[in-house]
């Protein structure tokens, strides 16, 4: 019997998900747009992360504690909640930004909300 197995992805599923990549990035973009910081921070792999950390907490350097295992994952989460609350929204908004990010990322990014600062 053979156990083998080769995956190949589907032109199709390569193209959904480069088309969701886009969005993201896209989205991204006009969140930072709004929030006063360089729209091309989007597309430049941890810059992106210090910018959404200067967004959220003040302090773009604290996007370095997401070096560390366990404690990273709660530093997302609180970074989605500050990213929820630096736009004016609640605790439901937070938790779509958790568990359905793009989504989320792009109501805030071509949406009416508008930045309000960092949460305290």
């Amino acid at each position: 019997m053979d156990y083998s197995y080769s995956y190949e992805a589907s032109p199709f599923m390569t193209l959904v998900w480069l088309a969701v990549a886009v969005l993201g990035i896209v989205a991204m973009w006009k969140l930072f747009t709004k929030a006063g910081e360089p729209g091309w921070a989007a597309i430049i792999p941890l810059y992106n992360a210090y910018v959404l950390f200067k967004i959220t907490w003040g302090n773009g350097w604290k996007f370095l504690l997401m070096l560390i295992p366990i404690v990273n994952i709660v530093i997302a989460i609180m970074t989605m909640v500050k990213l929820a609350q630096a736009f004016g929204k609640d605790g439901g908004f937070a938790v779509g930004l958790i568990f359905l990010s793009i989504i989320f990322y792009c109501i805030l990014a071509f949406g009416d909300s508008e930045y309000v600062g960092v949460p305290t």
